[in-house]
């Protein structure tokens, strides 16, 4: 299954940050830059606070399962308002919200009354802010860099989220050691404002959606339908979630990691994350540099596949610096699964769909994340933490090899639909 892309693949140079010459975009990459690096130093923090009130993965597991259960609930709706809704005026409100999430956190935990449900319940609120945040903030990237350019926006809004990813968790571990979680809570709430203002300070205005609309069940059930009947988006979509489902949660596994298989500390779990990051960020950077005749099925395929073995090898090994190395390998493999998998279904989506057909992304990645961290944190009590991961690893490399043998008959599956497609027009 092969799938265009502009460009022809240039490991690193200029045209891996061709989108930044948008002006508008390049102010939204910098204030998502520094917020998001301020996210995780929150999600270090609350991670390590979590454990230290309740010293349970089963709670880890629970606050990720609320974290990403707004998702679940309201990703359909959410891509319908990211069509409907001015995209701007939306950004601004979501990310105020969470924002303002994050200073009660700290104030909570600055006041030494926090508990796990405070957390959870904060976690769901955020979380509820994202579900909106998501598919209209994807969604604004082809108002403001063009079809041409989407695929390098994507990927380097890809390279925001996971340099931050990298730089964040360093930052906040260090922190967390130093002052505790209250001010690290803090920081991320003033990170926020950097945001905020290059929302306010973007000068394109795009147009608010269609005129005729039908109702909000109605524009669902158009996404839907229209993603069931392209044979590359049904199954895209489906590698998505068994990725959510099995590989992602070890991220909410990875204080107990940190403190119990290791037996390092908070700056030890920062640098966990960051591993991670690292990888994530060398993975965005390399699809943002590429182009040309990508063969996106092969490309989604090998990722996923080296993603499931390094799950496997992460959780097998007592050695530090081996499980550091294997972090980079599931950052870098994870990354450059889900930008090549988002890249195609925005491409493959009609512009009045393109929120809808975003959401269903954010259903399959996200919105299944609460399945996979209540799996994840049960599996773990069940079992023990390293077989819980094992399992996940496991589940992703088999599902690669399903995916690798149907290439040839999604490609088979995609002409007749293009061919149905032409012939209906």
């Amino acid at each position: 299954m092969s799938f265009p892309l502009p460009g022809r693949f240039l490991p690193l140079a200029p045209r891996t940050f061709r989108a930044l010459r948008h002006r508008d975009f390049r102010v939204l990459w910098i204030g998502l830059l520094v917020s998001l690096t301020g996210r995780w130093m929150q999600s270090v923090a609350q991670g390590w606070l979590v454990l230290r009130l309740s010293d349970s993965a089963f709670q880890l597991g629970l606050v990720g399962f609320c974290q990403f259960l707004p998702v679940l609930l309201l990703a359909l709706p959410a891509g319908v308002a990211a069509d409907r809704l001015p995209r701007r005026v939306t950004l601004l409100w979501t990310q105020a919200a969470a924002m303002v999430f994050a200073l009660v956190l700290a104030a909570l935990t600055w006041l030494d009354v926090i508990r796990v449900w405070h957390v959870a319940l904060l976690a769901f609120a955020t979380g509820a802010a994202g579900a909106l945040d998501i598919p209209v903030r994807q969604s604004l990237l082809q108002d403001l860099v063009g079809r041409e350019d989407l695929p390098n926006a994507i990927a380097l809004n890809s390279l925001a989220f996971n340099s931050s990813r990298m730089i964040g968790p360093a930052i906040g571990g260090a922190l967390l050691a130093l002052t505790g979680e209250a001010a690290v809570f803090f920081v991320n709430a003033l990170s926020y404002l950097a945001v905020l203002a290059a929302i306010r300070g973007m000068r394109h205005r795009p147009p608010v959606v269609p005129a005729e609309r039908v109702s909000w069940v109605g524009e669902i059930r158009a996404g839907l339908a229209y993603a069931a009947r392209e044979p590359r988006m049904r199954t895209v979509l489906g590698l998505v979630f068994i990725t959510s489902v099995f590989g992602a949660p070890y991220t909410i596994l990875l204080p107990v990691f940190a403190r119990d298989v290791h037996g390092v500390d908070s700056s030890g779990l920062g640098w966990m994350m960051g591993a991670a990051g690292l990888g994530a960020v060398i993975g965005a950077l390399l699809i943002a540099g590429g182009g040309g005749r990508l063969r996106a099925g092969r490309t989604v395929a090998a990722a996923m596949l080296v993603l499931g073995l390094a799950l496997v090898g992460f959780a097998a090994t007592p050695n530090l610096a081996a499980a550091l190395a294997l972090l980079v390998v599931i950052g870098g493999a994870m990354i450059v699964q889900m930008a090549t998998s988002n890249t195609m279904l925005q491409l493959l989506s009609p512009p009045e769909l393109r929120g809808r057909i975003i959401s269903l992304y954010m259903l399959a990645f996200l919105g299944s994340a609460p399945l996979g961290s209540l799996l994840a944190g049960t599996l773990a009590s069940a079992l023990d933490t390293p077989r819980a991961v094992m399992i996940g690893g496991a589940v992703c490399t088999g599902g690669s090899a399903w995916f690798a043998g149907r290439i040839p008959a999604l490609r088979e599956a995609a002409q007749r639909f293009g061919r149905g497609r032409a012939g209906a027009s």
